[in-house]
């Protein structure tokens, strides 16, 4: 049947379709291209992602103080401590890590008050108090756990096992790192890993890009980053094989962490040939800054610790995410004073005191505190009564930490023990509390920030943990 012209499409000529459909390529090619970007990113676990809502802190410096500090020697005094000193303890003793109770003992220090709230500091920390009014002093952590292993575990990842993400592993997931050419999350090893051993800076369960990357002290941190070829072209040659033998692997096989991981690595490895050295290489640090880190120090743990502290200033600076401190290994101890209180808190507090306060007044001065969020804490305290005649055993009850920067109110404390520093009577905290609130000081909700494992929605914070509203500016 023939049909009348009047009602049929003119059909396009060719000059017509390339003019209509133009956008439509370039659409087209748009679309391609943002394609590409998106994957690109989502390749790289380590790109910096969208926070759950505006952050306070941009950055954690994490100290890390092994062993467990005493709180009524440092940032917790008991006067009713030295008015019974020597005589039985007053309240009802749980049983302890080794079952050596002794007498009440008295701190062998004088506290002090800084700052304009006057907040006690042990003669231990000179260089810290000067910074008093910086300082959050949290007196009301609790752990559920009394020994090292399993404290440091919890403290680190939560749960009181190895297998789950550190916090820091937990961040980069959540955020990533704005500066490629680092890992996101750095341990800066003092020379003492804790008891735990590297379990305490997992991924866990989180794709192995997010695992810690310990830097050893001192002008090499890394071992086996110098380039072994002969030109940077044949490195690179290399790499590009490896990329492509890879991509292979996972077109056949679909997306693996561990390849992907690896590819992460090899070529976040490539890059660091260059950023470690540079990052610390000090001879840029004016002389000044040195001696205030006290690089000169004649104690050699001082200029250990000192100089790691510097190392974190620059990590800062170069968009690190997390970095975290351990304490150097000269002592012999960590703030483990089982026996030989005095002589091993002296040591403790001279090895750390210093770097610290620099770190505050430098990270100040720089303008970088209000950014950057510092904890400082050990996986629990000690006994206000004695284990033998001069040491203390360990005491998860309640304990002391502080924070600073990064969104916390300074020159107050909060919470409280009992009047002999045994257990937290007033607004009693948990370690899922700790890091709720510094999940929440980084832009991300901790009930938000989620990962798929074994058919369940795992969290830092597992089922608890509630941010301290109380101290956030």
């Amino acid at each position: 049947m023939a049909h009348c012209g009047n009602f049929l499409k003119p059909s396009l000529t060719r000059r017509e379709m390339l003019t209509r459909c133009a956008n439509g390529f370039g659409g087209v090619a748009l679309a391609s291209m943002l394609a590409e970007e998106a994957q690109a990113k989502s390749l790289n676990p380590l790109a910096p992602k969208k926070a759950h809502f505006a952050p306070k802190a941009k950055h954690v410096i994490f100290l890390y103080m092994d062993g467990g500090p005493s709180s009524v020697d440092t940032f917790d005094p008991k006067p009713r401590l030295a008015k019974e000193n020597g005589k039985p303890f007053g309240l009802k003793m749980e049983a302890t890590q080794f079952n050596n109770r002794g007498k009440t003992l008295a701190s062998p220090w004088k506290f002090q008050h800084y700052g304009q709230a006057g907040i006690p500091i042990s003669d231990l920390f000179p260089h810290v108090a000067r910074h008093a009014d910086k300082l959050c002093v949290i007196r009301s952590m609790t752990s559920d756990f009394s020994e090292h292993t399993t404290g440091n575990y919890f403290l680190h990842t939560g749960f009181g096992q190895v297998g789950r993400p550190s916090m820091g592993s937990w961040i980069n997931y959540g955020l990533g790192t704005s500066n490629q050419n680092l890992p996101g999350f750095v341990v800066l090893n003092g020379g003492l890993i804790p008891p735990g051993g590297l379990g305490c800076f997992s991924n866990g369960f989180l794709p192995a890009a997010y695992q810690g990357s310990v830097f050893k002290y001192g002008a090499k941190p890394i071992a086996n980053i110098a380039r072994t070829e002969t030109t940077a072209q044949l490195q690179q040659n290399k790499l590009d094989l490896v990329r492509k033998l890879d991509a292979g692997v996972i077109k056949r096989l679909g997306q693996l962490d561990q390849v992907e991981s690896a590819i992460t690595n090899h070529e976040l490895a490539f890059r660091m040939q260059a950023a470690v050295p540079e990052l610390v290489d000090l001879k840029g640090e004016t002389e000044a800054t040195k001696k205030l880190y006290g690089l000169d120090a004649k104690f050699g743990n001082t200029a250990t610790f000192g100089r790691n502290c510097l190392v974190a200033r620059r990590l800062v600076e170069r968009g690190v995410r997390f970095i975290e401190l351990t304490c150097p290994g000269g002592n012999g101890d960590r703030w483990d004073q089982h026996g030989g209180l005095k002589d091993g808190h002296t040591k403790n507090a001279k090895s750390v005191d210093q770097g610290i306060g620099a770190l505050l007044q430098d990270l100040e001065g720089r303008g970088l505190l209000d950014s950057t969020l510092l904890v400082w804490m050990g996986e629990f305290g000690r006994t206000p009564f004695a284990q033998g005649s001069n040491g203390r055993d360990h005491n998860p009850f309640g304990f002391s930490l502080w924070m600073a920067g990064g969104g916390i109110k300074g020159g107050m404390t909060y919470g409280a023990t009992d009047e002999y520093g045994y257990k937290a009577v007033d607004q009693k905290l948990e370690i899922h509390d700790l890091h709720a609130t510094m999940l929440h000081l980084l832009g991300m909700d901790h009930e938000r920030l989620t990962f798929r494992f074994s058919s369940l929605d795992m969290r830092l914070t597992g089922v608890k943990g509630e941010v301290i509203e109380d101290i956030l500016v």
